[in-house]
């Protein structure tokens, strides 16, 4: 006979846990032969393995209660987080703006967007407000003069709001010599590279054009800074002063947007860039093709009157003493009472056309060099007639 100490390893064995299910042997049998004979099931031999199937899944234990919200946040809960935080109030603890700070530079948003409205346009008051929110914390952030809705483009995967801005003075960030200086060393490394091939590679006789100089900031197509983001709330995203270059190229291609700043724009020809580049050379080209305004709306200002570089005049005010034509006429389908006020791009990329200076690439060293070659090949073929 077994005896005791056996009986109760067995015991022990049959109680182990099973590190799935949680359950052990020894109870699901004591179960099933409680439910055998509880319900006095005939022919139990034969059911055994669906009695013991049943008792399982009574046995059954969610992880968790099943009256909650178990399933993963959606990209609404997600968004909805994110924007929560741009109706927060300002903490009684942060200090008060000054009295004498100068006039907000954020228009009214919800105005605007209610003629338009009228007009059967617009993004919806909601998202508007949202967007009217978001600029809010751009201005708060940055030392802006002037900020402006300037649209929303729509993506393949996210969109993109484009804010309009303008720095005050001394107030935007110093990148341009930082860029000029990037350029400057990649062109002494093409240089470098090129002088150290020449005693093996034979030179080509193709010259590359001359690369057209971008406009400084605050002129021509960056006359204006633009900011983006996918949504309201989340980070706004500089972007990069765009190069007659990039613009040229946007004029020849058709791409969607991707929502992704970083994604790269594969398409022929190459484009310079990525998807930020491109956002930027498109804005660009819309801003200059889409601004315009009934005659006499803006005037020039008085320092931009004489124009005696030949230079196109981007600088203009208000003109306080407008007198808005009738509605006939601003319907006129010859629309010769309305006129751009953004200045044109040319097919060189650039508002103001400039004349690039052709940089003398080659030196006295280099002139010597081919000369060199140029007699030793001479010598060379007329001693081996044979060859040719």
């Amino acid at each position: 006979m077994a005896s005791e100490t056996m009986i109760q390893n067995a015991k022990a064995f049959l109680q182990q846990e099973s590190p799935d299910s949680k359950l052990n042997l020894y109870d699901h049998m004591c179960s099933v032969m409680h439910k055998i004979l509880e319900n006095r099931t005939p022919n139990s031999v034969d059911l055994l393995e669906s009695l013991s199937q049943e008792v399982k899944t009574n046995k059954f234990a969610p992880p968790c209660d099943p009256s909650s919200d178990v399933r993963p946040a959606s990209l609404e809960v997600e968004l909805a987080n994110v924007q929560n935080k741009l109706f927060e109030k300002p903490s009684e603890d942060a200090e008060p703006e000054p009295e004498d700070e100068v006039e907000m530079p954020l228009p009214d948003l919800m105005d605007t967007a209610h003629y338009f409205e009228q007009a059967g346009l617009g993004l919806g008051r909601e998202e508007t407000f949202r967007i009217f929110l978001a600029l809010k914390n751009l201005v708060d952030t940055h030392t802006l003069q002037s900020v402006r809705f300037w649209g929303k483009i729509q993506g393949t995967e996210k969109n993109y709001i484009v804010a309009e801005v303008e720095y005050r003075e001394g107030g935007e960030e110093e990148q341009e010599g930082e860029e000029e200086e990037g350029e400057e060393s990649r062109e002494e490394e093409t240089d470098e590279a090129k002088e150290g091939d020449e005693d093996n590679l034979p030179t080509p006789d193709y010259k590359p054009p001359p690369v057209i100089p971008k406009e400084e900031t605050g002129t021509g197509c960056n006359k204006k800074t633009y900011f983006v983001c996918n949504e309201p709330g989340t980070e706004w995203t500089k972007l990069p002063p765009v190069t007659p270059a990039q613009i040229v190229c946007a004029r020849q291609i058709k791409k969607f947007f991707s929502g992704n700043l970083e994604a790269a724009v594969i398409s022929y020809p190459p484009f310079p860039g990525t998807e930020i580049n491109y956002l930027r050379a498109q804005i660009a080209r819309i801003s200059a093709g889409t601004h315009i305004s009934p005659v006499d709306y803006y005037k020039f200002e008085e320092d931009d009157e004489d124009d005696s570089d030949g230079e196109g005049r981007d600088s203009f005010v208000e003109n306080v003493e407008f007198e808005p034509p009738r509605v006939q006429e601003l319907i006129d389908p010859s629309l010769s009472n309305w006129v751009h006020h953004v200045q044109h791009v040319l097919p060189q990329g650039r508002c103001v056309w400039v004349n690039p200076p052709l940089r003398q690439k080659l030196r006295t060293s280099k002139t010597k060099r081919r000369r060199k070659k140029e007699k030793s090949r001479t010598s060379l073929s007329q001693n081996t007639d044979l060859l040719y």
